[in-house]
């Protein structure tokens, strides 16, 4: 998946332990946490068609794939 999908540098990458998502999921409570991805699941696919077109819906399932992970991760 391309740079600007996958753990961008402009968001810390990957390997950098302050990543915003890593932060964002340490420092959100579960609840708060699932509404953020699922704020960035709607947001990229609403702008997609005026905006990035296929990377944003790139950027869209890339939230919806995390957001999966981390309820197998952090059952309620």
């Amino acid at each position: 998946m391309a740079e600007s999908v996958n753990h961008p540098a402009h968001y810390g990458g990957s390997d950098n332990p302050y990543e915003v998502i890593k932060v964002l999921e340490a420092w959100l409570s579960r609840e708060e946490f699932i509404g953020a991805l699922k704020f960035n699941i709607v947001k990229y696919q609403a702008r997609a068609a005026k905006k990035n077109g296929a990377q944003d819906y790139e950027k869209s399932a890339w939230y919806a794939a995390y957001l999966a992970d981390f309820l197998k991760r952090v059952p309620a």
